[in-house]
């Protein structure tokens, strides 16, 4: 019998905020940040250890506010227009509260690079010393975003928070399994999705898939605008645990991902480590030698 690999817990709460989209708009931009710290106080009067945030909490920037031909037409973003100084003393401010609070915290934002370069879109993790531990840059990015606005990423990303790792994936990437696949094998606990979109596809099932066929954990977090496929936390078996409000509130969802849980325990127990044993050759010895076998015209 195995046993879970993880024999801690961590209290995760995962957030749905309002996603404004004109990186232009200063008071946008502060109100974004006053959202987000309150939502991380009502996380950490929960009990929270870590809080997650959608894609664009801060400001997810519009492609046609953003291009140089627009409104009216996509073209290649103008990231001057982004109130740069504004955007940096939110997310600072985020940092204070977060080593405050004493409170893990995986906030989305646009990643300045060098100039002329694009940015990236990207999540901080912030641990509860407020300091930025960690970078995830979107990898698979949409056709708009890696044509016109962004630089895309090159590599997964995994942080630990007592004794139990996560994963970060962002925007689009709900898309394609094979990233899911990679942090199993990068044995994690939990992935932290952040999107603003959740179709087309329906990307709620899809992250209910991911979770139930690698067996972790799935914080899947979306903006108030999609509430109706609310955030929530998807257990290893592929169950919500825990959502927020469809009803278009900013709110958070709290649940301590124990895999020793009823929801988490046969799944990590049993079918993530039979799945890895499979995968390494366990059927090589059971095959057989066998005309019939080999003949697939064979009649009953």
């Amino acid at each position: 019998m195995s046993e879970a690999r993880n024999t801690r817990s961590v209290r995760l709460a995962v957030a749905q905020t309002p996603v404004r989209d004109d990186p232009r708009d200063a008071d946008a931009l502060r109100e974004s940040g006053r959202q987000v710290r309150a939502l991380m106080r009502m996380a950490s009067a929960r009990g929270a250890r870590i809080v997650h945030f959608p894609e664009g909490a801060i400001c997810f920037p519009h492609k046609l506010v953003m291009s140089v031909e627009g409104p009216d037409a996509v073209g290649p973003a103008d990231w001057d227009r982004c109130q740069w100084p504004v955007l940096q003393a939110e997310l600072t401010a985020i940092a204070e509260l977060a080593r405050e609070l004493r409170l893990w915290t995986v906030i989305a934002s646009v990643h300045r690079l060098t100039g002329p370069n694009r940015p990236h879109n990207s999540l901080y993790v912030v641990s509860d010393r407020g300091e930025v531990v960690t970078r995830y840059d979107e990898r698979l990015l949409s056709k708009t975003k890696v044509s016109y606005m962004y630089s895309p990423g090159i590599s997964p990303v995994t942080f630990d928070i007592d004794g139990v790792r996560f994963g970060c994936l962002l925007g689009m990437e709900i898309h394609y399994p094979e990233l899911f696949a990679e942090y199993e094998q990068l044995d994690v606990d939990c992935v932290l999705l952040s999107t603003t979109g959740v179709s087309p596809g329906n990307a709620a099932a899809q992250a209910q898939g991911h979770a139930a066929v690698n067996s972790y954990w799935v914080s899947f977090s979306v903006p108030t605008q999609h509430s109706t496929a609310p955030s929530g936390v998807i257990a290893p078996n592929g169950d919500w645990l825990e959502r927020c409000p469809a009803d278009g509130s900013p709110s958070v969802a709290v649940v301590n991902l124990d895999d020793s849980s009823e929801a988490a325990a046969e799944a990590v127990a049993y079918a993530r480590p039979w799945r890895r044993e499979s995968r390494a050759g366990a059927y090589a010895e059971h095959r057989v030698t066998d005309p019939r076998s080999e003949d697939r015209t064979a009649a009953f």
